[in-house]
């Protein structure tokens, strides 16, 4: 019984269904949201950690905010047989931020910082009746990063910096079997070391360029595995039968990336900017999972992927600010690879925004909507079918200057 389980549950590769463009977090301050992320080139706040290092060098004494992004998202799938449709558990996901810069001095070319972030992280779960269950029902990724930087000022028009990312992952996976009521479940949790650096050109007065890295990481998930039958189901009995956990691992890349900014500033209160991002997700390919049972190769295939991030900011009088945005995200997924717990296609993004600085405080909020037009998925399997993705953020930042 457990090698005829084992063998139906992990030939489906349960893992290939987490990893995707559609984990990355890119918005990691609600200024920057509220310009569709398009801050490579601006990065003028204390999340330039994120955005782009090289930027901190525009802050004097120290700068810290907190903040938070939070998503609501909703994944409908229609089956390609008909009957009924199938909808994601509700569940509103937040990923918080804090950053810190400081500069000892204005005539010091040194800025440091420090950012704890989430640059990865997603959650979906579908109702145990859903009918490609065996393939996937949740998914859950936390990933969390503590990133020290410094940024060394060269001259009035040049900036780089380079910075350390300590991270950490934890990963839970969960699919049913043969019925209703049976799962087989992955929970494990690893670390890694890499790097980020950036660089900040800017010419003019009205016009600068931003380049920022990311390098690849690979955590390794060590946990468990465990699995819940009910082998007398067809004869109506739903007598459970737990079989015993087995230790086990896996070790998964994560990408590196890469993003270019230009920011235009024509006028004092307007400023607009265009990035290319661009995410290595050819990196993920086949991964193995090792159980105390045996060795397995799980095939991934996945593409690297591009954003093309739009973002205009006006300032108002009272140090007033609004700003909007838009961001075009293409699929990673390539549809033999697809499966519905990370149901990746192109995006559009649409944000708003709005924030102040008051004296030595800031805030600002975003409201971002993505949407997925319809993707149809036929792979002769359960889970063809089509499938649309829509999804509502908020994100808030607050920030104290001394």
């Amino acid at each position: 019984m457990r090698s005829l389980v084992c063998s139906l549950l992990l030939a489906a590769a349960p893992l290939a269904s987490v990893f995707a463009l559609g984990i990355r977090i890119v918005d990691q301050d609600a200024e920057a949201t509220a310009r569709g992320d398009a801050f490579a080139a601006t990065a003028d706040n204390p999340s330039a950690i994120y955005y782009n290092p090289a930027g901190i060098t525009q802050l004097d004494g120290v700068h810290v905010t907190l903040g938070t992004y939070m998503i609501y998202l909703k994944d409908h799938f229609s089956p390609a047989g008909g009957g009924p449709s199938v909808d994601n558990t509700d569940t509103l996901q937040p990923a918080p931020q804090f950053y810190c810069t400081y500069q000892p001095s204005k005539n010091f070319p040194i800025t440091f910082g420090l950012g704890v972030y989430a640059p990865f992280g997603f959650g979906i779960q579908y109702p145990d009746n859903t009918p490609f269950r065996s393939l996937a029902t949740e998914a859950q990724l936390v990933y969390a990063t503590v990133n020290p930087v410094a940024a060394w000022k060269i001259c009035d028009q040049l900036s780089i910096a380079m910075g350390l990312t300590v991270n950490y992952g934890d990963v839970t996976l969960r699919r049913g079997i043969f019925t209703q009521g049976d799962q087989f479940r992955f929970r494990g949790n690893g670390d890694a070391i890499g790097f980020n650096a950036g660089v900040m050109f800017q010419p003019v007065k009205w016009v600068s360029f931003g380049v920022t890295y990311r390098s690849a990481t690979s955590i390794i998930f060590e946990g468990h595995t465990e699995t819940r039958v009910l082998p007398f189901a067809a004869l109506g009995n739903d007598t459970v039968v737990h079989l015993p956990r087995e230790n086990a691992r896996v070790g998964i890349p994560f990408p590196q990336e890469v993003t270019f900014g230009i920011s235009l500033r024509p006028a004092k209160d307007w400023n607009l900017e265009f990035d290319l991002d661009w995410t290595d997700w050819d990196c993920l390919k086949t991964v193995q999972l090792t159980q105390q049972s045996g060795k397995l190769f799980l095939p991934f295939n996945w593409n690297s992927s591009f954003m093309w991030e739009t973002g205009l900011t006006h300032n108002f009088a009272y140090g007033l600010r609004g700003s909007v945005g838009y961001i075009y995200s293409e699929n990673s997924v390539p549809a033999a690879s697809f499966n519905p717990i990370v149901p990746d296609s192109n995006r559009h993004i649409f944000s708003v925004g709005v924030g102040q600085d008051i004296k030595q405080f800031s805030w600002d909020v975003a409201y971002q909507l993505a949407y997925g037009p319809d993707r149809t998925i036929s792979n002769g399997n359960p889970a063809d079918g089509t499938y649309r993705f829509l999804s509502h953020a908020l994100s808030l930042t607050v920030g104290y200057h001394f």
